[in-house]
């Protein structure tokens, strides 16, 4: 992955308080507007776009003196350099163009992320051409989430009547759904003369989920269940429900072996011991009212931290939200049900 220069702070700050700034929005959202979303595009001479570089202008510029100088001095050399420049020029414009025509652009679904965490998408470019295409890069328009206006291109060759897939990433500032923001994908092969671009507007969506809170609290006391003969409180921190954390001389028939070969699997040395009374008498339920937060964003990342730290330990919990109740259960699906409740409630 490549990343381009970031700009000065004064030309961002003059560019910001340019009195042409808000029309050049304007015109922006208008035309963005007018993109189709889709998740395949098939790039044709409809949606690529091309104009020349700097060093275009200046090769323009070259070329424009000597032939100037080639017709006052009767220069025939001149001329031969002057005219095999300027088919080289048009050349390299057809074949820039021809780069990024024909090419199909596929974004796979977006996997779930963290509030912090950076989404990564996968866009899969198909090409059908008897010939390679070098030099193509993919970004989000615009630059990132940092305020800077810093573009991140992600570089890629597609081989010939082949595939090739690059990463994307953008950084969300909050949770909840959020459209896939527009992508750009450019080249200037092969002589960096000209620019060839095109403009996508995907119709994915993409999942955030809270940013747990670190370090993970304790899990909350649990309550009776219905129905049963009374309760009794919790024994110590993050017990609960089944389950507690291996304390020394607990005999190796209560140890939870399926969590601690999966804690082992992922490089940490945390056991698990039954507790069969706390299962028979208690039941996690995790609510807002229990983070004790005066910031609902704060009671939300504590609320993510208390499933990880459950699903962690294996023990079912459920989850009160005022839109709605989740019941009690454990798992991948069940977790994955309390975290898209967090982002969206």
């Amino acid at each position: 992955m490549n990343t381009s220069n970031a700009p000065h702070p004064a030309s961002r700050t003059s560019a910001r308080f340019s009195p042409l700034a808000p029309l050049r929005r304007r015109f922006q959202r208008w035309w963005q507007a007018r993109l189709v979303r889709t998740d395949t595009t098939v790039l044709t001479q409809r949606n690529v776009y091309i104009l020349p570089t700097g060093a275009g202008w200046m090769l323009a510029l070259t070329l424009l003196v000597l032939l100037v100088a080639s017709i006052n001095f009767q220069l025939n050399l001149g001329y031969l350099l002057t005219f095999l420049l300027a088919g080289s020029a048009v050349v390299g414009m057809h074949v820039c163009h021809a780069t990024l025509r024909g090419l199909t652009l596929h974004l796979l679904p977006p996997e779930p992320r963290f509030l912090g965490q950076s989404v990564v998408f996968d866009i899969q470019l198909t090409s059908e051409r008897a010939s390679a295409r070098h030099g193509i890069a993919l970004a989000v328009h615009g630059g990132g989430s940092d305020g800077a206006g810093t573009t991140h291109w992600a570089w890629t060759d597609v081989p010939a009547q082949g595939s090739a897939t690059v990463q994307v990433a953008f950084q969300p500032e909050r949770r909840g759904l959020h459209d896939v923001p527009l992508l750009t994908a450019e080249t200037r092969f092969p002589l960096g003369t000209f620019r060839v671009w095109t403009l996508w507007r995907p119709a994915a969506q993409v999942l955030v989920f809270p940013r747990p809170e670190v370090p993970p609290p304790p899990l909350p006391a649990g309550e009776p269940r219905g129905g049963g003969a009374g309760s009794a409180p919790a024994q110590g921190i993050g017990e609960f429900d089944g389950v507690r954390a291996y304390r020394r001389g607990d005999p190796l028939k209560l140890v939870v072996w399926k969590k601690a070969a999966k804690s082992l699997a992922t490089g940490t040395d945390d056991l698990v011991s039954r507790d069969a009374q706390q299962a028979q008498r208690q039941e996690l339920w995790l609510d807002p009212a229990l983070a004790s937060l005066p910031d609902p964003e704060a009671r939300l990342s504590r609320l993510t931290s208390w499933v990880i730290q459950a699903e962690r330990l294996g023990v079912d919990y459920g989850l009160r939200l005022p839109s709605g109740e989740i019941g009690q259960g454990s798992g991948p699906a069940h977790e994955r049900r309390c975290l898209e409740a967090l982002a969206l409630c």
